[in-house]
């Protein structure tokens, strides 16, 4: 049995949803997901652990996927995995978003991806399949090894 370390952001409740569905997953295959959400309230701590991050697409300014382009709402996550030596421990990146938008479709998993140099290890559409957890769920498994 093993554990595996998710820290995500969930603004609408479309990751939450999700998180949910990959906890079902995992446990049905003798595992345990430890997710944590991050947001603006969320007291920073050294992590211990390698983990996930999964993070949703909210992107504001621009019409393409250029500089101009912001990311909203996960900025809080990012802080996070800044603090102390957190991005260190950071394995792979799984994003959401709507595909309606193209080439900013999962554009802040890429984002995060590049900025810790870690592989986007996945992706899913709005709140996710079932389907979608048991992939993503495999992924996280070979990603973190346990």
């Amino acid at each position: 049995m093993a554990t595996y370390r998710l820290l995500y952001a969930s603004i609408e409740g479309n990751t939450t949803s999700f998180i949910k569905k990959l906890t079902a997953v995992a446990e049905e295959n003798g595992d345990t997901v430890d997710a944590q959400v991050v947001g603006e309230e969320t007291d920073y701590a050294a992590e211990t652990k390698p983990f996930v991050a999964v993070v949703p697409t909210y992107l504001t300014g621009g019409t393409g996927t250029g500089l101009q382009v912001v990311e909203i709402f996960t900025n809080a996550l990012a802080d996070y995995i800044d603090f102390a030596d957190n991005d260190k421990l950071i394995k792979g990146v799984v994003g959401s978003g709507n595909r309606n938008f193209n080439d900013q479709y999962i554009l802040t998993a890429k984002r995060y991806a590049q900025k810790y140099s870690v592989p986007v290890i996945g992706d899913y559409e709005l709140r996710g399949s079932v389907y979608d957890a048991e992939k993503i769920y495999q992924r996280i498994k070979e990603t973190l090894g346990e």
